[in-house]
């Protein structure tokens, strides 16, 4: 298996077949950590995401959406999950859903940079993600790929209007993304 893609032009071409790849949700994560009271991390995740990785002839054809549904939260307490979705902190009922639209994919090999625009609520602020990006494999007795990305990056938490608890809560929520991809279905022709 090789990860080299060839630089050709300014934008080079990528070593995935073009298509939409949807997201594989088995083996994806949307993992999050932020302080409490500045002396250690609350861990969490998201449960709910769905995703699409539409794959063009460069990078600069290609795009990236997620939609996360943000009463899917799971921090390993109940209490705690159902207390960040009142309307004191997330607000779920107000900000069901965090979306992200990529705007650029750039790099080559495994190391890729993207940054997009994510929505919470009515709140739209540009992210830029590190994005690693582990191969394309075979799955034993499935026609179809599977594609890996490892993605991290942080926001700033009130800049999308959600500052509430400070001094309990830090400021910076650091994201760490884990997403496999299923090619797309080979169309016969």
């Amino acid at each position: 298996m090789t990860h080299d893609v060839t630089d050709t032009t300014a934008t080079p071409a990528l070593p995935l077949a073009a298509g939409r790849w949807e997201i594989e949700p088995f083996h994806s994560a949307v993992n999050f950590s932020i302080r409490h009271l500045g002396i250690s991390k609350v861990r969490g995740r998201f449960a709910d995401v769905v995703a699409e990785l539409v794959v063009g002839e460069s990078a600069a054809t290609s795009s990236v959406t997620a939609t996360i549904a943000l009463a899917s939260i799971d921090t390993g307490n109940k209490d705690r999950d159902a207390h960040v979705r009142a309307s004191d902190l997330l607000d779920v009922e107000k900000r069901p859903t965090m979306t992200f639209r990529s705007t650029r994919i750039e790099g080559a090999g495994e190391e890729w940079s993207m940054a997009g625009e994510l929505t919470i609520g009515e709140v739209t602020r540009p992210v830029t993600l590190a994005v690693e990006f582990g191969g394309v494999e075979g799955f034993p007795g499935q026609d179809r790929r599977h594609a890996g990305f490892e993605a991290s990056g942080e926001i700033r938490r009130g800049e999308f209007g959600l500052d509430f608890a400070p001094g309990l809560l830090g400021e910076v929520v650091k994201i760490q993304l884990d997403m496999q991809f299923l090619e797309p279905v080979a169309q016969e022709g």
